[in-house]
């Protein structure tokens, strides 16, 4: 398991240089540091524009400028390769605890559950608090899950919970009843 985490951060890695050089060589010649009619700036161009092209026509799709593209396909594949990497240990250390939980017998395959359920609900609620920063609501297509797994306890406490000034803070209330919620569970079942 660690020699495939190993092989993942070094392809993160390696995926982030090789994004970081096409971001600054398309930079350098789109905002003529380098000239983009000589012959260092055509090859700069000729590396940089096959990755950096897809990127662009999303940043203008979106209504950004192309000489943005640089700067958005550097940010998003660390950000892509940050939670690559989170998730890929997450589940190497869910399997982990899994195999142990396996051996325990069931109360501990039952906490093996309550835990997870709990890592996902949590994830899910984070993701709902953050995309509402952004403006992001119920509706949007990839939030729609995040919705669905954390509205049965947001919106009981939202008409119970009130805002304080303009913060609503219901999924701060949420995230301590289910936190309340998974220590009860625990005290049960051992």
């Amino acid at each position: 398991m660690s020699t495939f985490l190993s092989v993942a951060r070094i392809v993160v890695l390696a995926v982030f240089v090789v994004a970081a050089f096409a971001g600054t060589a398309s930079w350098l010649v789109r905002t003529r540091r380098i000239s983009p009619f000589g012959g260092f700036g055509g090859l700069l161009r000729r590396a940089s524009d096959p990755i950096i092209r897809p990127v662009e026509a999303r940043v203008v799709r979106m209504g950004g400028h192309p000489a943005q593209a640089s700067f958005w396909l550097v940010i998003g594949s660390a950000v892509t390769g940050i939670l690559l990497l989170s998730l890929l240990e997450w589940g190497a250390s869910a399997y982990l605890a899994l195999r142990a939980a396996a051996g325990g017998g069931a109360r501990s395959i039952a906490a093996f559950v309550v835990g997870i359920a709990y890592t996902v609900v949590i994830v899910a609620l984070v993701v709902r608090v953050v995309a509402s920063w952004f403006g992001l609501g119920r509706y949007t297509r990839w939030l729609r899950p995040a919705y669905l797994l954390t509205d049965w306890i947001v919106e009981p406490l939202r008409r119970v919970v009130p805002t304080v000034g303009a913060i609503d803070v219901t999924p701060l209330a949420a995230w301590l009843v289910l936190w309340l919620l998974r220590r009860f569970i625990f005290v049960v079942l051992f």
